[in-house]
């Protein structure tokens, strides 16, 4: 698995070079180019992580990370040379996961970000369970159950439901779950994707769970 990093950070010469090295570690990178719509970009980039700046134009490091909060549970960094002890107790309290100061070395940034994704990950991959609101999803044999009902989900509608449970309260577009599903090399286009959606929510409610998935017009889907 190919973790995606998103560099939260205004000095474009720094988030350049934070993105280049990280990518020599293997990690996919992004940065923010709009400060006025962090949620928007972190949301198109889907982060396995997020290395944030304090000091941001419009709207500061604790407020995105506060807005980040409110759709994902994803790793926050703070990565700023604000770093007195009250700035770290905020970023901390703000749902921060980690703090490291500027100016910092490379190679304890990184085993900082290998070992919260180890954390993250690992021990979540080691699961055999997602679950969300009562419904259990059990990724060792592809059924769904809730309250005292179970079913089995096809392959695809296993996939669409795990994607959508590991990203609870996030809206995924209907190209993210196709490219997700694509990673397969199964071929998936937007009617099928459509038909899937369609016999999950009716799976679903067999078992006494309506509007689970929830339509967002436009965006995508979300539960």
């Amino acid at each position: 698995m190919t973790y995606k990093i998103l560099v939260v950070e205004d000095d474009a010469v720094i988030s350049t070079q934070l993105q280049k090295q990280l990518k020599e570690w293997g990690y996919e990178t992004g940065g923010i180019t709009d400060f006025q719509n962090v949620t928007e970009e972190f949301q198109a980039f889907m982060p396995s992580l997020v290395l944030l700046d304090i000091k941001l134009p419009f709207f500061n490091g604790y407020h995105w990370c506060s807005e980040i909060r409110k759709i994902s549970h994803v790793p926050v960094i703070f990565v700023s040379s604000a770093s007195d002890n009250m700035n770290i107790i905020m970023a901390m309290n703000m749902g921060g996961d980690d703090f490291i100061s500027k100016p910092f070395d490379m190679n304890v940034l990184v085993a900082k970000i290998q070992a919260i994704l180890r954390r993250t990950y690992d021990m979540a991959s080691a699961s055999s369970f997602l679950e969300y609101k009562g419904l259990t999803l059990n990724t060792d044999d592809y059924s769904v159950s809730y309250q005292s009902n179970k079913a089995d989900l096809t392959k695809n509608e296993y996939r669409i439901l795990k994607i959508l449970m590991e990203n609870q309260g996030r809206v995924i577009s209907r190209d993210q779950l196709m490219q997700r599903l694509w990673d397969t090399n199964e071929f998936i286009d937007d009617n099928t994707l459509t038909v899937n959606i369609t016999r999950l929510r009716k799976t679903l409610e067999s078992l006494g769970l309506t509007d689970f998935i929830i339509t967002r017009k436009g965006s995508g889907y979300q539960i």
